[in-house]
C-alpha cells in the first residue's frame, strides 16, 4: 500500500476537519475530496477569523482586544498552496447513506423521446395493452397509418411490365455487375 499524502488523506474523507490557511483564517468543514495539488473540497464549511482591536491612546499602554468572527461558507475548494495545517475535528457521520439525500416525492421516469418497451408482465396475450400504447400497437401521437417519407415500407414498387430499366441500372437502383462492393477484377 502506498504511503503518500494521498493515501493518508483518504482515511479522513467525510470527517470534520479544521484547516488553518496562510492568511491566519481557520476553516472548519466536512472533508469531501482532494487532488494531486492537495486542494481540499469541504462542505458545510465555516470560516473563523480572529480580529485584534487596539484600545487606548498612544501614551497609555495599548490594550489589545481579540474577538472571533464566524462566517458560514457552504461548499468550498481550498487551494493546497494556502493550506498550513489540517486537524481532525470529528468522525464521519454514523452512516454514509444518511449523508446522501433521498430525493423528493414522486416517481423517477425517463424523459427521452424514445418509446420504452412495455414490461414483460404487462404484455399479457389477449389482454389490454399497457397505458400509453393504444390497441393498434403504435405509440400515442404516431397513429397506425403509414406516413409519407417515414419508414421503409415494402421498398420500391416493381417496374411496370414491358418497361426496360435505364442503361446502367439493373433494377431497383443496383449498380451494374462489377461496379458494386466486393466485386472482383481489381
Amino acid at each position: 500500500m502506498p504511503s503518500g499524502k494521498g493515501s493518508k488523506l483518504l482515511r479522513y474523507i467525510e470527517h470534520r476537519l479544521r484547516v488553518s490557511i496562510a492568511d491566519g483564517r481557520t476553516i472548519v468543514g466536512t472533508f469531501l475530496a482532494f487532488d494531486k495539488h492537495l486542494n481540499l473540497v469541504l462542505v458545510d464549511a465555516e470560516e473563523f477569523r480572529t480580529l485584534k482591536n487596539k484600545k487606548g491612546s498612544e501614551a497609555r499602554a495599548a490594550i489589545i482586544e481579540e474577538r472571533q468572527e464566524k462566517r458560514s461558507l457552504g461548499l468550498i475548494i481550498l487551494r493546497g498552496e494556502n493550506v498550513v495545517s489540517v486537524a481532525v475535528e470529528g468522525p464521519p457521520p454514523p452512516s454514509s447513506a444518511a449523508r446522501v439525500n433521498a430525493g423528493g416525492p414522486g416517481m423517477a421516469r425517463g424523459a427521452g423521446r424514445g418509446v420504452v418497451p412495455p414490461p414483460a408482465a404487462a404484455t399479457v396475450p389477449g389482454g389490454p395493452p399497457p397505458p400509453g400504447i393504444p390497441m393498434g400497437g403504435a405509440p400515442m401521437g404516431l397513429g397506425a397509418a403509414p406516413v409519407h417519407g417515414v419508414g421503409g415500407g415494402m421498398g420500391m414498387p416493381p417496374p411496370p411490365v414491358g418497361v426496360v430499366p435505364p442503361p446502367g441500372m439493373m433494377g431497383r437502383g443496383m449498380p451494374p455487375p462489377g461496379m458494386g462492393r466486393g466485386a472482383g477484377g481489381y
